[in-house]
């Protein structure tokens, strides 16, 4: 994690508020509002002003987080355990997806920029489920 997320988490916790009380006060998704908050998306100016007025940070960190960002994580295999076992799912079924959407949509990707993404808990009295609902655009390879 960088001194920007670091700086933001703090200020988060000090306000004692959550993802989802931030994003909702900046009218987005609070996956995209996290992931920006960590590093990973930049914000508009307009957001990223209104977040450091909720969390009252100064105007470095606002523009810090307009900045476009490097897309960098670890590439070694996660220790984390839920971060790991989203590795573990694409190690066991990321075959099967490929083939799966391509067999629907044909030969392309699903865009991780035309992308959304939410997280929803189902209650459900066998144990709590996590529902994790990702929905990008399908772009068709191009032959030339």
């Amino acid at each position: 994690m960088n001194n920007l997320s670091n700086t933001i988490i703090v200020a988060k916790e000090s306000k004692q508020m959550t993802w989802q009380a931030i994003a909702d006060a900046l009218e987005m998704s609070t996956v995209w509002t996290t992931s920006a908050c960590l590093g990973m998306n930049s914000m508009p100016k307009d957001k990223a002003e209104a977040l450091c007025s909720l969390l009252e940070l100064g105007p470095e960190v606002c523009a810090a987080l307009q900045k476009y960002p490097t897309k960098v994580w670890q590439q070694t295999v996660p220790t984390d355990p839920l971060i790991y076992r989203f590795f573990e799912i694409m190690g066991v079924y990321g075959d099967t997806l490929k083939e799966v959407i391509q067999e629907k949509f044909g030969d392309g990707i699903m865009s991780a920029i035309d992308f959304n993404m939410e997280v929803e808990k189902e209650e459900n009295p066998n144990g709590d489920r996590v529902v994790v609902t990702m929905n990008g655009k399908f772009l068709k390879y191009k032959s030339w």
